[in-house]
Protein backbone atom coordinates (compact mmCIF):
# COMPACT_ATOMS: atom_id res chain seq x y z
CA UNK A 1 0.00 0.00 0.00
CA UNK A 2 2.53 2.21 1.20
CA UNK A 3 4.39 1.88 -2.68
CA UNK A 4 1.66 2.18 -4.00
CA UNK A 5 1.43 6.01 -2.64
CA UNK A 6 4.62 6.42 -3.42
CA UNK A 7 4.26 5.41 -7.03
CA UNK A 8 1.03 7.90 -7.26
CA UNK A 9 2.90 11.08 -5.95
CA UNK A 10 5.57 10.07 -8.36
CA UNK A 11 2.99 10.21 -10.92
CA UNK A 12 2.22 13.55 -10.27
CA UNK A 13 5.47 14.84 -11.69
CA UNK A 14 4.84 17.51 -14.37
CA UNK A 15 6.10 16.50 -17.66
CA UNK A 16 6.99 18.61 -20.88
CA UNK A 17 4.42 18.12 -23.49
CA UNK A 18 2.61 20.13 -25.85
CA UNK A 19 1.30 22.78 -23.58
CA UNK A 20 -1.42 24.30 -25.60
CA UNK A 21 -2.10 26.85 -23.16
CA UNK A 22 1.35 27.96 -23.36
CA UNK A 23 1.12 28.39 -27.09
CA UNK A 24 -2.27 30.21 -27.01
CA UNK A 25 -0.50 33.03 -24.47
CA UNK A 26 2.16 33.17 -27.11
CA UNK A 27 0.01 33.75 -30.32
CA UNK A 28 -2.43 36.48 -27.93
CA UNK A 29 1.07 38.13 -27.08
CA UNK A 30 1.35 41.61 -29.10
CA UNK A 31 5.15 42.11 -28.56
CA UNK A 32 5.73 38.63 -30.04
CA UNK A 33 3.83 39.55 -33.50
CA UNK A 34 5.98 42.14 -34.14
CA UNK A 35 9.22 40.81 -32.22
CA UNK A 36 8.69 36.70 -33.80
CA UNK A 37 8.92 38.17 -37.45
CA UNK A 38 11.76 40.19 -37.24
CA UNK A 39 13.80 37.51 -35.74
CA UNK A 40 12.89 34.77 -38.11
CA UNK A 41 13.48 37.82 -41.19
CA UNK A 42 17.02 37.81 -38.99
CA UNK A 43 17.43 33.80 -39.00
CA UNK A 44 16.30 33.49 -42.15
CA UNK A 45 19.11 36.21 -44.10
CA UNK A 46 21.62 35.14 -42.25
CA UNK A 47 20.76 31.52 -43.16
CA UNK A 48 20.23 31.80 -46.61
CA UNK A 49 22.99 34.82 -46.86
CA UNK A 50 25.00 33.21 -49.89
CA UNK A 51 21.70 32.98 -51.97
CA UNK A 52 20.31 36.26 -51.41
CA UNK A 53 23.75 38.33 -51.10
CA UNK A 54 24.09 39.94 -54.85
CA UNK A 55 27.88 39.80 -54.17
CA UNK A 56 30.69 38.21 -52.14
CA UNK A 57 31.61 39.53 -48.77
CA UNK A 58 34.97 40.60 -49.65
CA UNK A 59 34.04 41.43 -53.61
CA UNK A 60 36.41 44.57 -54.39
CA UNK A 61 35.89 47.09 -57.01
CA UNK A 62 37.62 50.08 -56.80
CA UNK A 63 35.73 51.79 -59.41
CA UNK A 64 32.89 51.79 -57.76
CA UNK A 65 34.51 52.71 -54.36
CA UNK A 66 31.89 54.84 -51.42
CA UNK A 67 29.00 54.84 -54.06
CA UNK A 68 26.06 55.93 -52.14
CA UNK A 69 22.95 53.95 -51.84
CA UNK A 70 20.76 53.70 -54.84
CA UNK A 71 17.73 55.99 -54.23
CA UNK A 72 20.77 58.97 -53.98
CA UNK A 73 22.60 60.90 -56.52
CA UNK A 74 25.20 59.03 -58.03
CA UNK A 75 23.78 55.64 -56.40
CA UNK A 76 23.19 52.71 -58.72
CA UNK A 77 20.91 49.92 -58.73
CA UNK A 78 23.85 47.78 -58.93
CA UNK A 79 24.30 48.53 -55.35
CA UNK A 80 21.45 49.25 -53.34
CA UNK A 81 23.04 50.13 -50.23
CA UNK A 82 26.37 51.60 -51.62
CA UNK A 83 29.69 50.24 -51.36
CA UNK A 84 32.46 50.89 -48.86
CA UNK A 85 36.55 52.38 -49.32
CA UNK A 86 37.21 49.13 -51.01
CA UNK A 87 33.93 48.81 -53.76
CA UNK A 88 32.57 46.05 -51.36
CA UNK A 89 28.59 46.13 -51.46
CA UNK A 90 27.33 47.17 -48.39
CA UNK A 91 24.10 45.19 -48.86
CA UNK A 92 26.56 41.84 -49.35
CA UNK A 93 28.03 42.78 -46.30
CA UNK A 94 25.45 43.35 -44.43
CA UNK A 95 23.60 40.10 -45.30
CA UNK A 96 26.72 38.33 -44.26
CA UNK A 97 27.63 40.15 -41.47
CA UNK A 98 24.61 38.39 -39.98
CA UNK A 99 25.71 35.34 -40.35
CA UNK A 100 28.17 36.28 -38.60
CA UNK A 101 26.87 37.63 -35.51
CA UNK A 102 24.08 35.99 -35.14
CA UNK A 103 25.63 32.40 -35.69
CA UNK A 104 28.92 33.60 -32.64
CA UNK A 105 26.32 34.76 -30.29
CA UNK A 106 23.99 31.65 -31.15
CA UNK A 107 26.91 29.29 -30.63
CA UNK A 108 28.16 30.69 -27.35
CA UNK A 109 24.34 31.38 -25.93
CA UNK A 110 24.45 27.08 -26.64
CA UNK A 111 27.84 26.62 -25.40
CA UNK A 112 26.97 29.13 -21.74
CA UNK A 113 23.65 27.02 -21.62
CA UNK A 114 25.09 23.80 -21.59
CA UNK A 115 27.79 24.31 -18.90
CA UNK A 116 25.44 26.40 -16.74
CA UNK A 117 22.40 24.29 -16.60
CA UNK A 118 24.74 21.75 -16.16
CA UNK A 119 26.58 23.21 -13.00
CA UNK A 120 23.63 24.41 -11.94
CA UNK A 121 21.94 21.40 -11.79
CA UNK A 122 24.46 19.56 -9.61
CA UNK A 123 25.01 22.45 -7.63
CA UNK A 124 21.30 22.82 -6.50
CA UNK A 125 20.70 19.14 -6.01
CA UNK A 126 24.01 18.60 -4.09
CA UNK A 127 24.52 21.58 -2.40
CA UNK A 128 27.51 21.38 0.36
CA UNK A 129 30.95 22.20 -0.62
CA UNK A 130 30.17 21.91 -4.32
CA UNK A 131 27.41 24.83 -3.89
CA UNK A 132 29.71 27.00 -2.50
CA UNK A 133 32.81 27.00 -4.55
CA UNK A 134 30.09 27.39 -8.14
CA UNK A 135 28.55 30.27 -6.19
CA UNK A 136 31.52 32.05 -4.92
CA UNK A 137 32.93 31.49 -8.83
CA UNK A 138 29.98 33.46 -9.76
CA UNK A 139 30.38 36.35 -7.06
CA UNK A 140 33.98 36.60 -8.14
CA UNK A 141 32.76 36.93 -12.15
CA UNK A 142 30.31 39.13 -11.43
CA UNK A 143 32.35 41.58 -9.08
CA UNK A 144 34.11 42.22 -12.17
CA UNK A 145 32.88 44.53 -14.86
CA UNK A 146 32.38 42.09 -17.82
CA UNK A 147 33.63 44.05 -20.60
CA UNK A 148 36.95 45.20 -19.05
CA UNK A 149 37.18 41.32 -18.69
CA UNK A 150 36.46 40.52 -22.29
CA UNK A 151 38.51 43.04 -23.40
CA UNK A 152 41.83 42.09 -21.02
CA UNK A 153 40.93 38.01 -22.42
CA UNK A 154 40.52 39.20 -25.95
CA UNK A 155 44.00 41.20 -26.08
CA UNK A 156 45.99 38.58 -24.33
CA UNK A 157 44.76 35.80 -26.85
CA UNK A 158 44.69 35.89 -30.35
CA UNK A 159 41.58 36.84 -31.10
CA UNK A 160 39.82 34.06 -32.87
CA UNK A 161 36.50 32.95 -33.25
CA UNK A 162 37.33 29.87 -31.24
CA UNK A 163 38.37 32.41 -28.39
CA UNK A 164 35.90 34.65 -29.04
CA UNK A 165 32.71 32.26 -28.54
CA UNK A 166 34.45 31.01 -25.17
CA UNK A 167 34.79 34.98 -24.00
CA UNK A 168 30.73 35.24 -24.93
CA UNK A 169 30.23 32.05 -23.19
CA UNK A 170 32.34 32.75 -20.08
CA UNK A 171 29.45 35.99 -19.73
CA UNK A 172 26.25 33.77 -19.54
CA UNK A 173 27.11 30.88 -17.58
CA UNK A 174 26.32 32.40 -14.55
CA UNK A 175 23.05 33.67 -15.21
CA UNK A 176 21.97 30.09 -16.14
CA UNK A 177 23.85 28.60 -13.43
CA UNK A 178 22.00 30.51 -10.74
CA UNK A 179 18.74 30.44 -12.49
CA UNK A 180 18.81 26.66 -12.51
CA UNK A 181 20.66 26.14 -8.68
CA UNK A 182 17.15 28.57 -7.42
CA UNK A 183 14.64 25.91 -9.12
CA UNK A 184 16.42 22.69 -8.36
CA UNK A 185 16.49 23.69 -4.65
CA UNK A 186 12.71 24.48 -4.99
CA UNK A 187 11.96 21.14 -6.83
CA UNK A 188 13.65 18.31 -5.10
CA UNK A 189 11.49 19.41 -2.01
CA UNK A 190 8.66 18.76 -4.03
CA UNK A 191 6.69 15.17 -3.40
CA UNK A 192 7.53 13.67 -7.02
CA UNK A 193 10.97 13.70 -5.99
CA UNK A 194 11.02 12.41 -2.72
CA UNK A 195 8.94 9.55 -4.07
CA UNK A 196 11.78 8.97 -7.18
CA UNK A 197 14.55 8.92 -3.81
CA UNK A 198 12.22 6.62 -1.89
CA UNK A 199 11.71 4.28 -5.08
CA UNK A 200 15.46 4.15 -5.06
CA UNK A 201 16.21 5.68 -8.27
CA UNK A 202 19.97 7.40 -8.57
CA UNK A 203 21.13 10.45 -8.50
CA UNK A 204 21.23 10.44 -12.59
CA UNK A 205 18.21 9.61 -13.12
CA UNK A 206 16.32 11.98 -10.43
CA UNK A 207 18.54 14.62 -11.85
CA UNK A 208 18.11 14.23 -15.83
CA UNK A 209 14.13 12.50 -15.63
CA UNK A 210 12.79 14.38 -12.63
CA UNK A 211 14.74 17.80 -12.01
CA UNK A 212 15.64 19.25 -15.73
CA UNK A 213 12.08 19.23 -17.29
CA UNK A 214 11.44 21.52 -14.96
CA UNK A 215 13.84 24.25 -15.55
CA UNK A 216 13.56 24.13 -19.13
CA UNK A 217 11.04 26.99 -19.17
CA UNK A 218 13.55 29.72 -17.40
CA UNK A 219 16.16 28.53 -19.35
CA UNK A 220 14.12 29.07 -22.70
CA UNK A 221 13.38 32.95 -21.82
CA UNK A 222 16.98 33.37 -20.50
CA UNK A 223 18.49 31.79 -23.59
CA UNK A 224 16.56 34.64 -25.40
CA UNK A 225 17.19 37.60 -23.68
CA UNK A 226 21.31 36.28 -23.50
CA UNK A 227 21.02 36.03 -27.58
CA UNK A 228 20.22 39.85 -28.02
CA UNK A 229 22.84 40.58 -25.01
CA UNK A 230 25.67 38.52 -26.79
CA UNK A 231 24.98 40.12 -30.20
CA UNK A 232 25.72 43.79 -28.32
CA UNK A 233 28.90 42.20 -26.60
CA UNK A 234 30.36 40.44 -29.65
CA UNK A 235 29.23 43.97 -31.72
CA UNK A 236 31.30 45.76 -29.00
CA UNK A 237 34.28 43.46 -29.41
CA UNK A 238 34.21 43.79 -32.73
CA UNK A 239 34.42 47.67 -32.54
CA UNK A 240 36.97 47.63 -30.78
CA UNK A 241 38.86 45.42 -32.96
CA UNK A 242 38.76 42.11 -30.14
CA UNK A 243 36.44 40.42 -31.97
CA UNK A 244 35.80 38.68 -35.73
CA UNK A 245 38.95 39.89 -37.48
CA UNK A 246 38.62 41.51 -41.45
CA UNK A 247 38.11 40.83 -43.99
CA UNK A 248 35.01 38.89 -42.22
CA UNK A 249 32.14 41.12 -41.83
CA UNK A 250 30.78 41.82 -38.82
CA UNK A 251 27.89 43.96 -37.58
CA UNK A 252 30.32 45.84 -35.28
CA UNK A 253 32.98 45.69 -37.23
CA UNK A 254 31.45 47.55 -39.99
CA UNK A 255 30.29 50.40 -37.64
CA UNK A 256 33.83 50.48 -36.61
CA UNK A 257 35.04 51.08 -40.37
CA UNK A 258 31.68 53.53 -40.68
CA UNK A 259 32.54 55.73 -37.74
CA UNK A 260 35.32 57.25 -40.26
CA UNK A 261 33.61 58.23 -42.64
CA UNK A 262 30.05 59.63 -40.61
CA UNK A 263 29.98 62.90 -42.92
CA UNK A 264 31.09 61.49 -46.48
CA UNK A 265 29.75 58.26 -46.16
CA UNK A 266 27.18 57.81 -43.48
CA UNK A 267 25.69 55.20 -44.66
CA UNK A 268 28.85 52.94 -43.88
CA UNK A 269 27.67 52.92 -40.24
CA UNK A 270 23.82 53.28 -40.46
CA UNK A 271 23.17 50.03 -41.76
CA UNK A 272 24.80 47.83 -39.86
CA UNK A 273 23.69 49.94 -36.55
CA UNK A 274 20.19 49.56 -37.99
CA UNK A 275 20.90 46.30 -38.34
CA UNK A 276 21.85 45.78 -34.52
CA UNK A 277 18.79 47.58 -33.65
CA UNK A 278 16.48 45.64 -35.63
CA UNK A 279 17.90 42.70 -34.90
CA UNK A 280 18.06 43.22 -30.59
CA UNK A 281 14.93 44.67 -30.85
CA UNK A 282 13.28 41.86 -32.07
CA UNK A 283 14.70 39.42 -29.97
CA UNK A 284 13.91 41.01 -26.90
CA UNK A 285 10.33 41.66 -27.85
CA UNK A 286 9.97 37.91 -28.61
CA UNK A 287 11.75 37.17 -25.30
CA UNK A 288 8.92 39.22 -23.46
CA UNK A 289 6.26 36.80 -25.16
CA UNK A 290 8.09 34.09 -24.52
CA UNK A 291 8.50 35.47 -20.53
CA UNK A 292 4.47 35.84 -20.37
CA UNK A 293 3.37 32.78 -22.44
CA UNK A 294 5.16 30.57 -20.10
CA UNK A 295 4.43 31.92 -16.85
CA UNK A 296 0.56 31.14 -16.15
CA UNK A 297 0.51 33.90 -13.27
CA UNK A 298 0.73 36.45 -16.01
CA UNK A 299 -2.49 37.70 -18.15
CA UNK A 300 -1.41 38.10 -22.13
Amino acid sequence: MARETVRAAAAQEPRVRGDYPTLRRLVRARTGWVGAPLLVLMIGVALAAPLVAPYGFNEMSLANRLKPPAWLGGGTSAHLLGTDPLGRDMLSRVIWAARTSLGIAGISVLVAMLFGVMIGLLSGFYGGWLDMLVMRLADMQLSFPYLLLAIAVMALLHPTLANLIIVLALRSWVVYARTVRSSVQVAKQREFVEAAVALGASDRRIITRHLTPNVIAPIIVISSFQLAELIITESSLSFLGLGVQPPTPSWGGMLSQGREYLTSAWWLGVFPGLMIILTVLGINLFGDALRDAMDPRLKV
